[in-house]
């Protein structure tokens, strides 16, 4: 018969175990719109861009900006498409 016991783990060992993702950098959901859009256009270089227009401009031209270009699926350059699509949404008055 083995006796051998197995202690406990202590809690940090076991969460080093997870991969978890951490914003450390984001305190506000204005950032973390605009870095998931960054993320969904393919344009991480200018997250910044799309973090400063989550917080400046209305939600609802950048969710149609964003769901046009989802529903073209074959963009070949979505950021470009994104910000076409932004500026005739502002041409537009609403």
């Amino acid at each position: 018969m083995n006796s051998k016991k197995q202690g406990f783990s202590s809690l940090s060992d076991i969460l080093d175990r997870f991969e978890i993702e951490e914003d450390k950098y984001i305190s506000r959901e204005f950032q973390k719109y605009g870095y998931d859009l960054a993320v969904e256009l393919g344009d991480l270089e200018h997250k910044s861009l799309y973090i400063k227009l989550a917080k400046t401009t209305p939600r609802g031209k950048l969710e149609s900006a964003r769901r046009f270009v989802k529903d073209a699926d074959s963009a070949r350059n979505k950021a470009a498409l994104f910000m076409w699509k932004l500026k005739q949404l502002n041409a537009t008055k609403s």
